[in-house]
C-alpha cells in the first residue's frame, strides 16, 4: 500500500489521460456535431439525412431516428466495450485522487534548513523562474483546451480542467522543493504546491469566466497566470519567514 500512495501521482495522471482518450473515443463514435443527419445516412445507409440523433455519454451510445424507424449508430459492442472501460478508468481516476489527497496529510518527513543559503537569491530565482514555468505550461493549456472540449465534449472539458489542475500543481510542487522557501519538508513543499495550483487555475478560470468567454481559455491568460504565481510564491515566502522568525527567537 506504501508503494501504491508513493505513485499516486502516477495513477491519478493514468487515470487523467486514459478518462480524455476515452472521451475522444466515445465522441469520434458518435455523429459529427457539424452534419449529424449526414452521418447518420452515411452509417446506417439511410436514404435521408434528415435524422433526430440521440447521444448517451453513459452508458455510451447513438441512435439515429427517422421518425418511428430507430437505428443503431454506435453498436451494442462498442458500447459495452466503452462502459466496462469507462468504469474501469473512473476507478483508477478516483483512487489516484484519493491517494493524491491523502499524501497531503502524511508524514512531514526532514526538515530542510537554511544554513548556507542565500534566500534572497533563492527567492528572486522562485520567482522568475516559476512565473516563467507557468507561463509556457498556461500557454499550453490554453492552446490543447480547444482540442479537448471539441473532441471531448462536456466531460472531456472538465477532465481537462482537472489535468490543467494537477499539471499546475505538479510543477509547483517541484518549484517549491527545489526554489522554495526555507525551513521547509517534503509536506510543507507539497502542499504550497497544491495550493499555488488551484489558486493559479481559479484565478484563470474566473478571469475567463468574468470576461464571459469560457470554455475557452485565451492567450491572454498566459502573462495573467506569470504575474499571479509570482504574487502567490512572494506570500508563501513571506509566510514561511514570519513562521521561522518566532521558532528562531525560541530557541
Amino acid at each position: 500500500m506504501d508503494w501504491v500512495r508513493r505513485r499516486a501521482g502516477w495513477l491519478l495522471g493514468l487515470g487523467l489521460t486514459g478518462g480524455l482518450v476515452w472521451t475522444a473515443v466515445v465522441t469520434l463514435s458518435m455523429p459529427g456535431w457539424f452534419d449529424p443527419g449526414e452521418d447518420c445516412a452515411r452509417r446506417v445507409g439511410a436514404s435521408q439525412s434528415s435524422a433526430v440523433v440521440r447521444t448517451s455519454w453513459f452508458p455510451p451510445s447513438a441512435s439515429c431516428v427517422y421518425g418511428d424507424d430507430v437505428r443503431q449508430y454506435m453498436s451494442t459492442t462498442r458500447s459495452v466495450v466503452l462502459s466496462i472501460t469507462g468504469v474501469l478508468l473512473l476507478i483508477v481516476l478516483a483512487t489516484g485522487l484519493i491517494l493524491t489527497v491523502r499524501r497531503l496529510t502524511g508524514e512531514p518527513g526532514p526538515l530542510r534548513g537554511a544554513d548556507g543559503v542565500d534566500l534572497r537569491k533563492r527567492r528572486l530565482n522562485h520567482l522568475a523562474f516559476g512565473a516563467f514555468d507557468m507561463a509556457v505550461i498556461v500557454a499550453l493549456v490554453a492552446f490543447v483546451n480547444a482540442t479537448a472540449i471539441v473532441f471531448g465534449g462536456l466531460p472531456g472539458g472538465i477532465l481537462f480542467a482537472l489535468a490543467a489542475i494537477v499539471g499546475m500543481s505538479a510543477l509547483a510542487v517541484v518549484l517549491d522543493r527545489h526554489l522554495g522557501p526555507l525551513p521547509s519538508t517534503a509536506l510543507d513543499s507539497r502542499r504550497r504546491g497544491t495550493s499555488a495550483g488551484l489558486t493559479l487555475f481559479g484565478i484563470i478560470f474566473a478571469a475567463t469566466a468574468v470576461s464571459g468567454q469560457l470554455p475557452f481559455f485565451r492567450l491572454w491568460s498566459v502573462p495573467l497566470a506569470a504575474i499571479a504565481y509570482a504574487v502567490i510564491a512572494a506570500v508563501q515566502w513571506s509566510r514561511t519567514a514570519k513562521a521561522a522568525t518566532p521558532a528562531q527567537c525560541s530557541g
